[in-house]
């Protein structure tokens, strides 16, 4: 009986394991073409059938930082041969590069400013979301607040309602007080979307930590700030992070209020990118290399943080 039952539990393991692994290939199939189309030739990356083996060629990365228009007529051999190599993929794609009228240098294109701007804004608003949202947890979770329960779900409430549909008061009222198209109303407006999440999910890291670790420390001389900074905070380190990879994630994939609240100066590279199909046949090895290079920082930011993911699993299991 004892065998039987050992060898269903193995045929239901291997199973398991299988569904797994099916479940893991369906989602690393987009990531996986995104990576291969990057770094693809134009004509390979819309052809039927697929293209699966193919010479990878940095050609897209080099058109996506520099700015570029059509050939119209054939490079002069002496124009291609002192040009950079760079320039010259540039040129065997059938496109020139923009230059400057009056220095003739070359023109970059939006992706690093942009680049850039997802970096400050999601950085800044994930440090104040998690920050504010911790701090409220931790008095939701140690103080008797009056009515804590409507005010949770206050707080929770502003979750519920699609940003799409507040996005055109917002942007009347970020036109009205010149907040439109700046990083500070990006922030502001990304950490009060994370905050309800952030307090939230904070709140239930800080509820399994034990009340007697503050008690003694208090008993012991500190202050109630010297027990937060120095009991609780590290005990909470698992659900900061994990907390962290949450808001970072949403601030930095938002497209919606980016497209709308933003032109030039604060525009992120979620609204950017899509831009890039330029004319003619749509580039999409571009559009692929800039979504690529937008990725790895949350994989690296993820990655970094695994070990606090891992421990989040298990926090709480150990009972008082």
């Amino acid at each position: 009986m004892a065998a039987v039952r050992t060898s269903t539990e193995r045929a239901l393991n291997r199973l398991a394991i299988v569904c797994v692994l099916i479940v893991t290939l369906i989602f690393l199939a987009p990531i996986y073409w995104i990576a291969s189309t990057a770094f693809k030739p134009r004509e390979l990356a819309t052809s039927v059938p697929p293209t699966v083996l193919f010479e990878p060629e940095i050609t897209p990365f080099v058109k996506l930082f520099v700015r570029r228009s059509q050939l119209r007529e054939p490079v002069a051999p002496e124009v291609y041969d002192e040009a950079p190599w760079w320039e010259k993929l540039v040129y065997d794609d059938g496109e020139r590069l923009v230059r400057s009228g009056r220095t003739g240098e070359v023109q970059l294109s939006g992706y690093p400013d942009r680049f850039l701007n997802s970096l400050i804004v999601a950085t800044i608003s994930t440090i104040l979301a998690v920050g504010m949202g911790t701090f409220t947890a931790y008095g939701f979770s140690r103080f008797k607040v009056k009515g804590e329960s409507d005010l949770l779900f206050f707080i929770l409430s502003t979750r519920m309602l699609p940003p799409i549909v507040v996005a055109i008061p917002m942007f009347l009222m970020y036109r009205a007080v010149g907040l439109n198209d700046t990083h500070a109303g990006l922030i502001i407006l990304y950490t009060a979307f994370n905050l309800s999440f952030s307090v939230w999910l904070m709140k239930g890291f800080i509820d399994e930590i034990p009340r007697e670790y503050e008690e003694a420390a208090l008993v012991d001389g500190y202050t109630r700030m010297q027990a937060f900074f120095k009991i609780v905070l590290p005990e909470a380190a698992t659900g900061i992070a994990a907390t962290a990879v949450f808001c970072f994630i949403t601030a930095w994939n938002e497209y919606a209020f980016a497209l709308i609240l933003t032109n030039r100066e604060a525009q992120t590279a979620p609204p950017f990118i899509p831009s890039q199909v330029g004319s003619g046949l749509p580039d999409w090895t571009v559009i692929a290399a800039g979504t690529f290079l937008f990725l790895l920082p949350v994989a690296i930011f993820t990655f970094l943080l695994r070990n606090h993911l891992l421990r989040g699993m298990s926090f709480g299991a150990i009972r008082k």
